[in-house]
C-alpha cells in the first residue's frame, strides 16, 4: 500500500500468533500481552517500513522479536541497578498452571521447563520453527540471521531437549 496503511484483516488475523509467541518468549500472560501491545504500537509507528506485498506477519514477527531484545537488554541494565534490599527474586521464571491428574499437562509443563533452559537463541529458533511452523528463510528474515545459523541453532536446541528428556523429544519435527 503506497500511502503505508497496514493492511488491517491481515494485521489482526496475526494478533493470536503474536500472542502465543510472546507468551513463549516471555513465560507468562501479563508480560506477553504487554509484548504484543508494544509490538502493534511499534508496528504501527513503523508502518512505512512495511512494503505491500511482502510477508505482514513475518515483519510483525520481526518486529516482536526486535522489541523483546530492547526490552530484555534494558531489564538487564536496570537489574544492575537494583537495591541491595530488595527481595524480589530476579531472572526469568517459567511457571505454568498443571492439575494433577491430567498427565498430558504434566507431560507439557515438563516440555516447556525443558524448552525454558535453552539459551534464548536456541528457544527463540525452536519456537518459530515448531509452534508458529516457520520455514528456515523464514526465522532467518525474522530473526535477522543467516539461515546456516537457523539451521545450527534448531538442531542444538533438539539435541539440549533430546538429552533432557533421555529419549527423543515428542511433537519436535523437522521444519525445511
Amino acid at each position: 500500500m503506497s500511502d503505508g496503511a497496514l493492511p488491517h484483516p491481515d494485521l489482526v488475523a496475526a494478533i493470536p500468533r503474536l500472542r502465543r509467541y510472546a507468551r513463549t518468549l516471555t513465560g507468562e500472560a501479563t508480560r506477553a500481552d504487554d509484548l504484543v501491545q508494544d509490538t502493534l504500537a511499534r508496528a504501527w509507528e513503523k508502518r512505512r517500513l512495511w512494503r505491500s506485498g511482502t510477508d505482514l506477519r513475518a515483519w510483525l514477527f520481526t518486529v516482536m522479536h526486535n522489541v523483546f531484545v530492547n526490552q530484555r537488554a534494558l531489564a538487564r541494565r536496570d537489574a544492575r541497578n537494583v537495591s541491595l534490599d530488595d527481595d524480589a527474586a530476579g531472572g526469568e521464571v517459567w511457571q505454568i498452571a498443571v492439575r494433577p491428574a491430567q498427565q498430558a499437562r504434566v507431560e507439557l509443563a515438563e516440555l516447556l521447563e525443558q524448552v525454558g533452559r535453552l539459551p534464548a537463541e536456541q528457544r527463540e529458533v525452536l519456537l518459530l520453527a515448531a509452534v508458529e511452523e516457520m520455514k528456515y528463510e523464514e526465522i532467518a528474515v525474522v530473526l535477522d540471521i543467516p539461515v546456516g545459523t537457523v539451521m545450527s541453532r534448531l538442531s542444538r536446541a533438539r539435541e539440549k531437549l533430546r538429552r533432557l528428556a533421555d529419549g527423543p523429544s515428542p511433537g519436535l519435527r523437522a521444519v525445511k
